[in-house]
């Protein structure tokens, strides 16, 4: 069975910076996507970036030129490095990968488009 485990989470105070990662596990496509989405109690989950094994990634704009999103498909290892963390960037964060589709890079940050969620890692960003 697929399975993903996140790490790194932590608190920071703002314009702190952090480093998640997430090991997947449990299946042997070539190609497949990974992401990163994030949820705050009572509001719905979005999409943070998402990459793919060509290296094609895409990014909800509230976080562009802060985060970067990297993919190790050796060790099928997402990353997610954040800089100049802001508090609004405080949540709950999840990994997730989609293996054996093909989707357009809009749908790289769709959480609807994956099927393998990890337990999640929170972040929290003081002001």
């Amino acid at each position: 069975a697929q399975v993903v485990r996140e790490s790194g989470g932590g608190s920071v105070p703002a314009g702190g910076s952090l480093r998640l990662t997430c090991k997947s596990s449990g299946h042997t496509w070539y190609h497949y996507c990974m992401a990163w989405f994030r949820q705050v109690p009572g509001k719905q989950r979005e999409g943070v970036a998402g990459i793919d094994t060509d290296g094609t990634s895409a990014y909800a704009d509230s976080v562009k030129g802060r985060f970067t999103v990297s993919l190790d498909k050796s060790e099928r290892t997402l990353v997610l490095e954040m800089n100049n963390l802001k508090p609004e960037d405080t949540a709950m964060y999840y990994c997730a990968t989609a293996v054996g589709t093909r989707m357009t890079r809009a749908a790289y940050i769709d959480p609807s488009e994956y099927s393998t969620w990890g337990q999640g890692t929170q972040v929290t960003v003081s002001s």
